[in-house]
């Protein structure tokens, strides 16, 4: 996790192909976003975009410098178990998603995972995704929008991000890695 650099909040690492500092790089601004998702300059991807919505990125633009807080130390870590770190791994991996697909995904009872939400919430974790147009997730439906109703959807914050990042860090340097 060390590898990975630590992005301002309007971006987010294209998994695609995981560009590293040193890369040459471009940007790309999603679809009904303010996010600019960051590729490697020769990704495959890119040539597949509207042009108009392609951006040019350096890594000091777009790396947070920001000091990260003591998470060893804080409160609101002692807060949470295995299970709402589980959660905050789905989210991480598969973005926006409402309870009843985590719980499934997951294998956590569905009562727990909505507990569990509002918990995250509140310790400004998961934020609730505002209602829009979202496209299903990667074989899932091919190519599918559907209208953001009936769910209340979440994804993790960059906070949450910080907090999961540590507590995978932690576990690995427990592991002797």
């Amino acid at each position: 996790m060390n590898d990975i650099p630590r992005l301002k909040d309007d971006y987010t690492l294209a998994k695609c192909c995981a560009p590293r500092p040193g890369d040459d790089i471009a940007g790309f601004l999603k679809f009904d976003s303010t996010i600019i998702s960051v590729h490697a300059a020769g990704c495959v991807n890119l040539a597949k975009v509207e042009r108009d919505r392609l951006v040019a990125l350096t890594w000091d633009e777009i790396i947070d410098n920001d000091p990260l807080p003591d998470l060893s130390i804080d409160r609101d870590y002692r807060k949470l178990d295995d299970i709402d770190f589980g959660i905050l791994k789905h989210h991480m991996k598969m973005g926006n998603d409402y309870a009843a697909v985590v719980a499934k995904m997951t294998h956590i009872p569905r009562a727990t995972v909505f507990e569990r939400h509002k918990k995250l919430r509140q310790l400004n974790l998961i934020r609730r995704v505002e209602p829009v147009m979202m496209q299903y997730r990667k074989g899932i439906v091919k190519n599918k929008w559907i209208k953001h109703r009936n769910h209340t959807y979440y994804d993790i914050t960059p906070q949450g991000i910080l907090f999961l990042q540590w507590y995978l860090n932690k576990d690995d340097r427990g592991k002797g890695k």
